[in-house]
């Protein structure tokens, strides 16, 4: 799940070296924190969230196999 929001974020920032994807496993539901240089945020988040849904609802589609809930949060 961390290389495919890798793959998804890096063509939208100017600085991919500085994307870092944590995964903090619950009993019930699997949280990946994406943060990205300052700069990059307003990219991954997009006008109004939209690019930030949709990489949301890529991850939820592809975790959608999985017992536990997943949750997708964007750092600054």
């Amino acid at each position: 799940m961390k290389e495919l929001i890798a793959v998804i974020v890096k063509p939208l920032v100017d600085s991919p070296e500085n994307i870092e994807i944590t995964e903090l496993v619950q009993e019930d539901q699997i949280t990946f924190r994406l943060s990205v240089h300052k700069d990059d945020v307003g990219k991954v988040i997009g006008k109004q969230g939209r690019i930030a849904k949709a990489i949301r609802s890529v991850v939820y589609a592809a975790g959608s196999n999985s017992s536990k809930r997943i949750q997708l949060e964007i750092n600054d």
